[in-house]
């Protein structure tokens, strides 16, 4: 007797064991230890990275997981990512655009399920967003056509290497420049082209651009990245006869400020960005009203201060 009560009691607690091992299992399924999700545009940029290890940082030291995807710049992908972070329950979705306006659906996902979203360094054109953390473009471009006019004395033609058609931070930064750019009625914008924040591309834009027009003085182009391939299709002219301003102040960008490849390149802050959307994201989550935007402050990096941001 006291045999077959061992053996039943044996039984139960297996089946007991087994049952709360499938519940486990059936958490782990769901996600349920993602606190936060990061949709990024793309990873193959510095300035991407710089905010992923920003945010990441930040989990971290909150004890947070984060769930951090690529999107490989497919709006297609952002929309499974939000997907996935909805599916695992976390408790705000971060989302930085492909496109602004591609990026409506992707935040109808997250809306639907009741997960507020925010977003950095590019807006949405739709849909519930709870904060769109950014740093100040229109600035940055009336500050990048400052200088740029500056250095050639206010005079000359200069050509724009506009960022990704679609995205806030692109056409923001232009309208800054444009806007800059007009205090200057001895510069004249004689080319302007979208190379799609890349630096292939962006040699590419430039070197059709110097077949194009001869006597170019100035560049501005949109982020550091195309800034790079434009100094290369410029060579030693580039930073010395011809004057290039960027944007970003990414580790590639900043040396080559040092080396005189690019004449300045205004700095944001993608680390600070990536942290205060978590921050914010917390915020969103604990259901506190947000302001609809929050802009980070950039600042110019040119010879004179260098070695203050050259790491």
């Amino acid at each position: 007797m006291r045999l077959r009560t061992a053996v039943r009691i044996r039984a139960s607690l297996a089946a007991g064991l087994a049952a709360t091992l499938a519940l486990g299992l059936a958490g782990c399924d769901r996600g349920g230890d993602t606190d936060l999700g990061l949709a990024l545009s793309t990873l193959n940029n510095p300035f991407f990275v710089g905010i992923k290890e920003g945010a990441q940082a930040e989990a971290d030291a909150r004890g947070l997981h984060i769930n951090i995807t690529d999107a490989q710049n497919d709006p297609t992908q952002q929309i499974n990512q939000m997907e996935t972070f909805t599916s695992q329950d976390v408790k705000a979705a971060i989302i930085n655009p492909v496109d602004s306006d591609a990026a409506v659906p992707a935040v109808g996902v997250a809306n639907r399920a009741k997960v507020p979203v925010i977003s950095i360094d590019r807006g949405v054109n739709g849909g519930e967003v709870g904060s769109t953390i950014a740093s100040d473009n229109v600035e940055g471009g009336r500050l990048a056509a400052r200088t740029l006019a500056e250095s050639l004395g206010g005079e000359g033609k200069v050509v724009f290497l506009e960022g990704q058609p679609g995205t806030s931070a692109a056409r923001e930064r232009g309208r800054g420049f444009e806007e800059g750019i007009r205090k200057y009625p001895g510069i004249r914008v004689v080319a302007r082209q979208p190379a799609d924040f890349d630096r292939t591309k962006g040699m590419d834009v430039m070197s059709n651009m110097l077949q194009a027009h001869r006597g170019i003085d100035g560049v501005f182009a949109a982020n550091d990245e195309m800034a790079l391939g434009a100094s290369k299709a410029l060579g030693g002219r580039s930073g010395k006869d011809v004057k290039v301003v960027a944007f970003d102040g990414t580790p590639d960008g900043v040396r080559a400020v040092r080396d005189g490849r690019l004449t300045a390149t205004v700095a944001q802050q993608p680390k600070l960005l990536g942290k205060q959307a978590v921050d914010w994201a917390l915020k969103a989550s604990r259901g506190e009203k947000l302001p609809k935007s929050v802009k980070v402050p950039v600042v110019l990096v040119t010879a004179e201060n260098v070695a203050k941001f050259d790491g």
